[in-house]
Formats: structure tokens, sequence, C-alpha cells
């Protein structure tokens, strides 16, 4: 019985393998084409089935950008770039998205050491990470082995310090792999998607208008109090946004 239910499981998953396949090759010879809504009907069909990639996102993003679509243009550049953060060709699409803004904030710049050790983090993804303390961790554990069974002097030496070179790399890896996660958790970043919004200086209607965003703006959530969101600028500026107003990433 088990074995039928996993043969089934089998040929439904592969059946809608094929079906998002099928959609995909369609969305692209329309979008070849330059029939960039139908195009991005079809993305949006495979999206709503689970099927996330860079490169999904990233056909969705052009297509929003063929189309002139600011601010979902730009949201799915990021859902891309979050999934190959080295890809070349998601940075310069979304560097062209980007100069359609209307809103030109500066970025506070990072310094030192913080910044040293932030740049090195993402050098790698969290599960790189995590996959080389392993293979480190392994490593050490091999020649450890080497050195407890092996009889040479030379040999013992080598292995011995090989080991504690191993052990120490991967106690590194895993150190940025606990610091990219935290990065990660910290980072809630969102996308204005109002093409004009008032970003208030208390949580409320009646509070002082701080500053205006427009869309297309990247933001970091700090906070959320009822339908309003605590943000946060590139630059440094704080102030709350409705909630309709943003999309997080």
């Amino acid at each position: 019985m088990k074995a039928l239910t996993y043969l089934l499981f089998f040929i439904l998953t592969s059946s809608l393998t094929a079906q998002d396949n099928a959609l995909f090759d369609q969305a692209n010879t329309l979008y070849n084409d330059g029939k960039f809504a139908e195009a991005l009907d079809k993305y949006n069909a495979i999206l709503q089935g689970d099927k996330h990639s860079a490169e999904l996102y990233f056909n969705i993003a052009n297509a929003h950008y063929k189309l002139n679509h600011i601010a979902p243009s730009i949201y799915y550049y990021e859902k891309a770039s979050r999934l190959a953060p080295n890809d070349s060709e998601i940075k310069n699409n979304m560097a062209f998205a980007n100069n359609m803004k209307i809103d030109a904030i500066d970025v506070l710049p990072e310094i030192g050491i913080k910044k040293f050790i932030k740049n090195l983090t993402n050098t790698f993804s969290f599960d790189t990470w995590a996959k080389l303390s392993v293979i480190l961790v392994f490593g050490f554990v091999t020649l450890f082995l080497l050195y407890y069974f092996t009889y040479s002097t030379v040999q013992k030496r080598l292995y011995f310090i090989s080991s504690l070179a191993s052990i120490f790399f991967a106690c590194f890896a895993l150190a940025f792999t606990f610091h990219n996660y935290n990065l990660a958790q910290k980072d809630k970043a969102a996308i204005v998607f109002a093409q004009e919004s008032q970003v208030k200086s208390e949580p409320n209607l009646r509070s002082d208008e701080a500053f205006t965003l427009h869309e297309g703006t990247k933001v970091q959530i700090l906070d959320t109090v009822s339908n309003w969101k605590k943000i946060k600028l590139a630059d440094g500026k704080t102030g709350w946004i409705a909630n309709d107003d943003i999309k997080e990433l």
C-alpha cells in the first residue's frame, strides 16, 4: 500500500512539474514576442502553485519592468536576488529598475570591522556556510582518526596539525553560519507599492507627516502597531507607514 502511495505521489508530482515547465516555456515565448502582460499571467500561474525559483522571480520582474510597473519589478528582482545573490544579470536589471524610482535615498556607509564582518558573512549564503561547517567537521574527524591510527611520527604531526586547522575553520564557518542566520532574521525588508505614501511620525492619521515615499522604495520594518508599520530608510530616517502601502519581501 505504501509503495502504491509513493508511486501515485511521484506520478502527481511529475505531472505538476511537467505542467509548470510547459507554462514556463509558454510564458517565455510570449515574453519574447513582446506580449508581456500575457507572459506575466503565465508566470503568476506557476507562482500560485508554490513553484518558486530565482529564474521565475527574475522573469516576473522583467515582465513587470517592460510594463513600467516600478514597485512589482523591484520587488521580484529583490526576491530573485535573495535566492541567487551573486547573479550579475539580476543585479544589472535591478539597477535599471531602481533608476525608475522617484525617491533618491543616500545609504549610510558602514565602516570598520562591522563592515568587514558583514561583507565576509555575505560571501556565502546560510546554506553554504552550514554545508562548509559540516564538511570541515567531517574532515576533522577523518584527520584525527588518521592521526590516532598512524605510527609514523611525521604523518602523525601532519594529521594532528591538519585536524586542528580543520576544527578551527569549522568553528569559524559555524560562527558565520549563525551570524548569517541572525542577519537574515533581522532583515525585514519591504517595498513601497503605493504610488505615493505619507509616512507619519506616529502610528495614526492625526500625527504629523514625517516624509513622503513613492513606489519602489525599499524600507526595513522595525515594528508593527495595528495597521501601521514602523520603517527605517537606508539613510537612517524612521516613521510609520500604512500596512497596505508596502509589501514585505
